[in-house]
């Protein structure tokens, strides 16, 4: 849900006139080519994070559930009942919102860890970063409330009105577009997945003190300073259901923790392989808290998730040497911010024409479902996300012209 690894990066380290110009000509072209293999990684990583809570939210939508059908089914070998069970993980599809945090703080922070390397005295240009981000945002956001609004409606003209609808009135309207649900109000209409899009926002209005903070003590003390606002904050306010970006802000600062890391380290450092086995071991635990609190396995998916891509950024291949399903995965990542943004307003509709918002005890539905909200977020992406995006890189300050 955030500009890619490489437009996050936009300029590479500035280059010494000193360099001869051979050197200088093939440094840019190496860097381009090492951020484009982590933009690889970075939109596999994104479109499975998509896909994941999407069909999550699918299934609520669609499906019975796993313990109704159990009970309905038991140990049935139909192919309806194989193809069903085989949904089972899909239970912990919620994981895939730590995924978009981390990501999104490695990706909003990449660029700043790449100049600060290069220039401990560099200072962000607070007021170009936040034009950035608006742009890239609030036309993105605007466009799918409307959506929303319009595809809830239709809904509403089908009783039995599904319950996943809430309101959809003026104000709703006004406190989802000003990035408040959680604070000052709830999701509009049927779309709750709306409720990580004002944390990013807000994680976007309190970058700037973040690197200022990285710029004075450093980036590993300001995770361990975020890492006690998390936790008093979720005392204080997540358990009084108050959805505030303290509440998750470690997630996203662990990203950004990793964009510092890597900036800083030699171009051509491994991390060791048992960072994979840690991030097997946090997701795993991340799983089991689940069953006891969907907050604490955020926190737990989000370490496991940031062990995970700190070690796969080590990966070099380009989009034509990595297996199929991977580049599937960084093709869907291109357009996931969309498909996330509109999924479950396209669920509730296609619910509520064919089956009157009545879960179904066929798993078949859920496939369906997916099949057409895939595509519809394509051509959303075309025709609004990648517009914005061009905005967004119009306000990108020009690069000063090399001395040669």
């Amino acid at each position: 849900m955030s500009d890619s690894a490489l437009d996050a990066a936009a300029s590479s380290l500035p280059i010494s006139p000193s360099r001869p110009a051979a050197a200088a000509s093939r440094a840019p072209a190496d860097a381009r080519a090492d951020s484009a293999g982590k933009e690889h990684v970075i939109d596999a990583m994104r479109g499975f994070a998509a896909l994941l809570v999407a069909y999550f939210h699918c299934r609520q939508v669609a499906w019975v559930g796993m313990q109704t059908f159990h009970q309905s089914v038991g140990h049935s070998l139909s192919l309806n009942a194989l193809a069903a069970y085989l949904t089972f993980p899909i239970a912990w599809g919620s994981a895939g919102v730590p995924i978009f945090f981390v990501i999104s703080g490695y990706c909003i922070h990449r660029g700043g860890a790449l100049r600060l390397a290069s220039n401990p005295a560099y200072r962000l240009d607070t007021a170009n970063f936040w034009v950035r981000r608006f742009a890239r945002i609030y036309p993105v956001l605007l466009a799918a409330l409307v959506l929303t609004f319009a595809l809830d409606w239709f809904s509403l003209q089908l009783p039995p009105v599904s319950h996943k609808i809430r309101e959809i009135g003026l104000q709703a309207f006004l406190v989802n577009l000003f990035s408040l649900q959680g604070v000052a109000g709830k999701t509009y209409g049927s779309n709750g997945a709306l409720w990580t899009l004002s944390l990013e926002v807000q994680f976007y209005a309190i970058y700037p003190l973040l690197f200022a903070l990285r710029r004075r003590i450093g980036m590993t003390s300001v995770l361990a300073i975020v890492a006690v606002v998390n936790v008093v904050s979720a005392y204080v306010l997540e358990r009084h259901d108050i959805q505030f970006f303290t509440s998750y802000w470690f997630s996203w600062t662990l990203g950004a923790w990793i964009a510092d890391a890597r900036a800083r380290s030699a171009p051509q450092s491994r991390s060791p392989v048992w960072l994979y086995v840690l991030a097997a071991g946090f997701i795993a635990l991340g799983c089991v808290a689940f069953h006891f609190g969907q907050y604490g396995a955020f926190q737990l998916w989000a370490i496991g998730f940031a062990f995970y891509l700190y070690k796969a950024l080590d990966r070099r291949n380009g989009p034509q040497r990595a297996p199929f399903g991977t580049r599937l995965l960084s093709r869907l990542g291109d357009f996931s911010f969309s498909l996330y943004l509109i999924h479950l307003p396209i669920f509730v509709l296609l619910s509520s024409l064919l089956f009157r918002s009545s879960l179904q005890m066929s798993i078949w539905p859920s496939f369906g479902y997916m099949l057409v909200a895939v595509p519809v977020a394509y051509v959303f992406y075309r025709l609004v996300e990648l517009p914005a995006m061009k905005w967004s890189a119009s306000f990108k300050p020009k690069a000063a012209k090399l001395q040669r």
